[in-house]
């Protein structure tokens, strides 16, 4: 056999060799560019998922702290509305103290003094200013108005006229009638200046001027409240009342 044949031969039996070698190489090189490829997938859905979880948390802080503010904003809510209540009860407890205390010294004063006439029926007149107050101390405003009128109208010679008439402007306060109760509160004090009543009266006149917008009208009462009654509670919370509306005095 010639060279050449051989060398042919040869050929013939290296060229499929080198032909699967080469397949295999870029079958590695393909598998290599995938693997790589679903790393590079992986890695960036991880990402993606990590950024999901993170804003989940973030979304789930961010309630948590919104519904501990609204708890806390409730909660404050509630304290100052249980804080408004017990101080209206409050309020009204201690006028109706005051009132109490009052009747008596008056008791006390028409025993002393002795008048020589007689009421016609004390007990219905005391039964009738009861009821009255106790429709104010209940918070029934309405009831406690038409009480105090029936009261006035009934018992005109009563000794307990002042604090009816305080009462009654206090149920119209209540009910917002403040030009009403003005009225009356300005009647107690024109009809009884000496009454021990007179002072709150003034004072209650003054706040029902201010809610109906007059600012002068109630900066007078109050000179007059601190003027004629200085020594009295009532004068206190005026003066205080007086420089808080000294500005609108110089209008």
């Amino acid at each position: 056999m010639s060279r050449l044949a051989c060398l042919l031969i040869c050929a013939a039996l290296v060229t499929p060799a080198y032909a699967g070698l080469f397949d295999d190489l870029e079958a590695r090189r393909q598998i290599a560019e995938l693997r790589a490829e679903l790393k590079q997938t992986q890695e960036a859905l991880t990402r993606r998922v990590d950024g999901a979880t993170q804003n989940q948390l973030d979304f789930s802080n961010q309630a948590e702290t919104l519904r501990t503010s609204v708890a806390r904003l409730t909660g404050q809510i509630e304290v100052l509305s249980n804080s408004l209540d017990a101080a209206h009860k409050r309020q009204q407890d201690f006028y109706v103290d005051l009132d109490n205390r009052l009747r008596k010294l008056e008791a006390v004063a028409t025993t002393a003094t002795a008048p020589a006439e007689a009421k016609s029926d004390p007990q219905a007149e005391m039964r009738d200013y009861e009821i009255a107050l106790g429709h104010f101390r209940t918070g029934k405003f309405r009831e406690s108005q038409t009480s105090f009128e029936s009261f006035i109208a009934q018992h005109a010679k009563s000794g307990l006229l002042p604090n009816a008439h305080y009462w009654l402007g206090s149920s119209l306060y209540q009910q917002k009638q403040y030009a009403k109760a003005a009225t009356i509160f300005a009647q107690v004090a024109a009809t009884w200046p000496t009454d021990p009543r007179t002072p709150d009266a003034l004072l209650a006149q003054a706040n029902a001027l201010l809610e109906v917008k007059d600012d002068k009208g109630a900066i007078a009462v109050l000179e007059t409240l601190v003027e004629k009654y200085p020594a009295s509670s009532a004068a206190e919370t005026a003066r205080a009342r007086l420089k808080a509306l000294a500005p609108k005095k110089r209008r």
